[in-house]
């Protein structure tokens, strides 16, 4: 006589949508397989951010695909975006800022030297600019000079003023730190710490040209009021509750990561340090994005 065995829930519903008991599993494979890789990347994403902390998700996306490899996951940016916002770790763009340029004074202001100019080279354009901190019961004041070539920050100094000396103090360092002895133009804002006698002073001393901006357009000094948004924006630098020392020892460190290893869409994903050993037109790889357009929309 034939038994009848009792059919498990399983079975039963499998039945029901007319598929298998294998497909069904199969089903729960791969979802845990999602899970792990999903888990996987957020890991990796957490610890690129660890030096990087609010680096954008283009960037995030580059630096991934070496990472992931060993892992055999291929990662596509519409999946990356989506996957950090639906764990709240897209970056969103901060709103500024505080007056730190003071055009209305009787010094000399020079000529705008890099209209049309055509950057090919390290060290062939310098620009400048300061930028503000917010510290507990005070402001700080973080002066930077950039290579417009390669986005290296060549120099940089934190005050709690804004004396022409940080601005000096910067210059000397990226003076330091330079590479090649090939003509080159430092081009600022009219403010009068580049102004200066003693900054001026230093730029003649050291054959550079002298470029400012006119009718003080901030557009015309874009390039350094970006490299100023990326050190604040993504590595938690619009305020600090640390106080100054340690503040200053942060903004040294932060420098360093993006030199060594922030990529910049711009120099065709190379880091600062990296673009500062090319020559030549570099490959711009950044566009207009909309679908995240609150977020991250002038991740360059």
């Amino acid at each position: 006589m034939k038994q009848d065995f009792p059919q498990s829930g399983i079975a039963v519903l499998c039945r029901l949508f007319g598929k298998t008991r294998h497909a069904y599993y199969d089903f729960l494979w791969r979802k845990e397989e999602a899970v792990v890789k999903e888990d996987i990347i957020l890991q990796e994403v957490l610890a690129v951010r660890k030096d990087l902390p609010r680096l954008g998700t283009r960037k995030l996306h580059y630096i991934l695909q070496d990472r992931l490899m060993p892992h055999k996951i291929t990662l596509g940016r519409d999946y990356l975006f989506d996957l950090l916002s639906e764990h709240k770790l897209l970056v969103r763009q901060r709103k500024r800022k505080a007056l730190t340029t003071d055009s209305r004074h009787w010094m000399r202001k020079y000529g705008n030297l890099v209209k049309g100019l055509v950057v090919s080279r390290p060290e062939q354009l310098w620009v400048s600019d300061i930028t503000y901190i917010r510290l507990t019961n005070q402001w700080g004041y973080l002066s930077l000079i950039t290579d417009a070539y390669s986005r290296k920050i060549m120099g940089y100094s934190f005050r709690q003023d804004l004396l022409a000396e940080g601005c000096i103090d910067a210059l000397g360092m990226a003076i330091n730190n330079r590479m090649y002895d090939a003509s080159l133009i430092h081009h600022s804002d009219r403010g009068s710490q580049y102004c200066s006698h003693n900054y001026v002073a230093v730029l003649l001393k050291n054959n550079i040209a002298i470029s400012m901006t006119e009718n003080g357009d901030p557009y015309e000094n874009a390039l350094a009021e970006r490299v100023n948004g990326i050190i604040k924006t993504e590595f938690n630098l619009y305020s600090s509750f640390l106080g100054f020392e340690q503040t200053n020892q942060q903004i040294g460190k932060s420098i360093k990561a993006y030199n060594e290893l922030r990529p910049h869409t711009s120099c065709d994903y190379l880091t600062p340090n990296q673009a500062h050993l090319q020559s030549g037109n570099l490959y711009k790889r950044w566009k207009n994005y909309n679908k995240y357009f609150n977020y991250e929309k002038t991740d360059v």
